[in-house]
Order: C-alpha cells, then sequence, then structure tokens
C-alpha cells in the first residue's frame, strides 16, 4: 500500500480508497491513534522536529533531469516514523538493560561556540532561543513555534541544524539529545545500516539466552566498530551530497542566461549563496557580482554591508537571479543579481 493511499484513508477519508483496503481499516485506524500518542509524546518532551524541504530528481526516458520536486511528507509518513523511533528506542533500552557493549546512537548537546554562534544569527532576525549555554530541546522546540509562517522558516531550520551536535555511533549510551530519549540506538530504518545488523545480532543473542560477551574486548571492538560506522556514515553522507550537487549543475547547465527567484541561504567574505524557490538547487553570488557598491563582510552578523549605499545581503533575504555560469567540474553554479546587465566573470 502506498503513503498517498494511507493518507487517503486516515487523513482524508476518502470512501473509494476505504473500501478498496476495507480489510486494513481497523487496525490501520487503531496504528493512527496510536501515532498520535505517540506525537504527542514528542511534543511533550520538546524533540526538535525540523520540517527541511526534501527534493526528489525526476529523470526523462533519456536519463537526463527532467525536473526537481519537493517530497511531500504526510501523516502515513509521519506515523511509520514514529513507529520506527520507538522500536529504536526499545532496542536501546533491551541492550542497556543487559549491559552489552552494543553500538548506541548517540547525539550531543549543542556546543558553546555553536550555540553563541546561532543566538547571534537570531537576534538579527528578532528571534531568541533561551535556556543558555545549554538549552534545552523545549527551547529549540519554542523557537520552531515562532518560526511558523515566516518566510526565512527553511533558512532559520538549517541554521538551528547546524547548530547541533553531529550524531554517532557508540558502545556508550549517551542519549539523544535532539529526539529527547535518554536511550536511542539505530534497529531498525528503510537503510539497512551495518550499526542496525549489530543490534540485531546481540539481540537475536539476547532472546536465545547465549552467552554475551561484556569484557574490555568487546568494548574495544564495539569502540572501533562505532568511530568506523561514524567515519563510514559521514564518508557516505558526503558522496551523496557531492552526486546531488553534481546533477544539479547539469540540470542548470541549460538554463544560463535564465532568472529565478530564490532566497539567501548564506553568507561568506566572499559573496552570497542563493537557493533558489522553485528549482531547489543552489548557486553562488560572487562578491564581484555585486558591482553596486564595495561590500564588507561582517561575520558576527552573517551579512554583507555596503559601504556606500547601506545596501545589506543577509540569511533570508530574497533576490532575483540570472543563471551566468555553470562548472560541471566542480559542480558548482554561479549566479547574478538579475538588475545586474549579462555578462562574463571568473569565479572566486
Amino acid at each position: 500500500m502506498l503513503f498517498r493511499s494511507v493518507a487517503a484513508i486516515l487523513v482524508e477519508g476518502d470512501r473509494a480508497v476505504q473500501e478498496k483496503y476495507a480489510a486494513l481499516l481497523d487496525p490501520l485506524r487503531e496504528l493512527y491513534a496510536l501515532f498520535r500518542v505517540l506525537r504527542a509524546a514528542r511534543e511533550k518532551r520538546g524533540a526538535i522536529d525540523l520540517e527541511l524541504p526534501e527534493t526528489r530528481i525526476m529523470f526523462d526516458d533519456q536519463r537526463k533531469i527532467s525536473r526537481i520536486v519537493p517530497v511531500e511528507r504526510n501523516d502515513a509518513h509521519k506515523l511509520i516514523e514514529e513507529c520506527m523511533l520507538a522500536a529504536n528506542v526499545c532496542a536501546a533500552e533491551l541492550l542497556q538493560h543487559h549491559q552489552v557493549p552494543a553500538l548506541y546512537r548517540n547525539h550531543e548537546r549543542p556546543p558553546p561556540d555553536k550555540v553563541a554562534d546561532l543566538r547571534n544569527f537570531l537576534r538579527e532576525l528578532g528571534l531568541s532561543l533561551g535556556g543558555g549555554e545549554q538549552p534545552s530541546t523545549r527551547d529549540y522546540s519554542a523557537l520552531m513555534v515562532a518560526l511558523a509562517g515566516r518566510a526565512d522558516r527553511d533558512v532559520v531550520q538549517i541554521a538551528i541544524l547546524r547548530s547541533l551536535s553531529q550524531a554517532i555511533y557508540s558502545p556508550d549510551d549517551g542519549g539523544h539529545f535532539a529526539l529527547g530519549y535518554e536511550h536511542y540506538a539505530h534497529f531498525t530504518s528503510p537503510i539497512r545500516r551495518y550499526p542496525d545488523l549489530i543490534v540485531h545480532r546481540l539481540i537475536k543473542r539476547i532472546v536465545a539466552r547465549k552467552k554475551l560477551r561484556r569484557d574490555d574486548d568487546a568494548q574495544r571492538n564495539a569502540m572501533r566498530a562505532g568511530e568506523h560506522c561514524s567515519m563510514t556514515e559521514r564518508r557516505a553522507d558526503e558522496a551523496t551530497r557531492d552526486v546531488v550537487n553534481w546533477l544539479k549543475a547539469e540540470y542548470m547547465l541549460d538554463r544560463v542566461g535564465e532568472e529565478f527567484d530564490g532566497a539567501i541561504s548564506g553568507v561568506t567574505g566572499f559573496g552570497v549563496f542563493v537557493r533558489l524557490d522553485d528549482v531547489f538547487v543552489e548557486g553562488l553570488v560572487h562578491i564581484t557580482a555585486l558591482s553596486n557598491d564595495y561590500y564588507h563582510f561582517d561575520a558576527g552578523k552573517l551579512r554583507l554591508n555596503g559601504e556606500r549605499t547601506g545596501t545589506t545581503y543577509r540569511l533570508g533575504d530574497k533576490m532575483r537571479i540570472r543563471v551566468v555560469r555553470v562548472d560541471l567540474d566542480e559542480a558548482q553554479i554561479d549566479f547574478e543579481p538579475a538588475a545586474a546587465a549579462p555578462r562574463r566573470r571568473r569565479r572566486r
């Protein structure tokens, strides 16, 4: 059954789809009731629930990109997610109960320097994050509520994500800060990971009442496995980003000269990055393309300030751009303000 069919049954009340899956209606409704209980528990503990836009690349018959579309998450997707999270917590609690050197999925509190940077950024937008040097998940959740309906919501969420620590695998059960869990492991997921397999094997031994190793060698082996899996996860994420960036660059190759609307998603000393609204592609407006003034980079406030005109460019600002160059070798896309006369320019 597809996610949209489940959503049609549970959320939209589609009679035709309900009749088609009549035998599944009662268990689906019970599962949906459980989902609402789990979501309420998530909100009560203040779990950080970022709704960042995800995209899917669509290909035509010639294996060329035809379009890039947003991925929509409905309650059917969230239902599965909550069940997976519950299973992961149960697995971690079982391993912790038996004191087995296993692989837990740890997510530490954000470091104070990143929290300070985030607060500086938020202050410029009239937003705030409570909690002092150690904000809780509830402080982040309160900030998320304040973002509702804001045009710069996605940009702020990206800044929040960058302020958080990176999750790792470790035999030490440190809990998951963002999700608000004291115990957490990767036990089930759409992506079958090696850490999941390690957890599966240990739980099988527990269920079968087989002898479990709890000595120093087992702890060291688990530590090495955690370090290796954390490293390979980061490497896989980087490889995925590289491929997606290259595909998006190829997609924009035939759009040089066209104009698009977007929002500033990054500010640096050499220019601003702009994420396009409907194309879901990011590119750079080099500082030399901002030819109407000489701009200074304010690192504390993350913005470019015009020396003569007083014009500023900051995160979240809307900007209409023109695509001026695409470099497939580097998977980089160059923009310039749409008001500027078309011209060729060099990379940073």
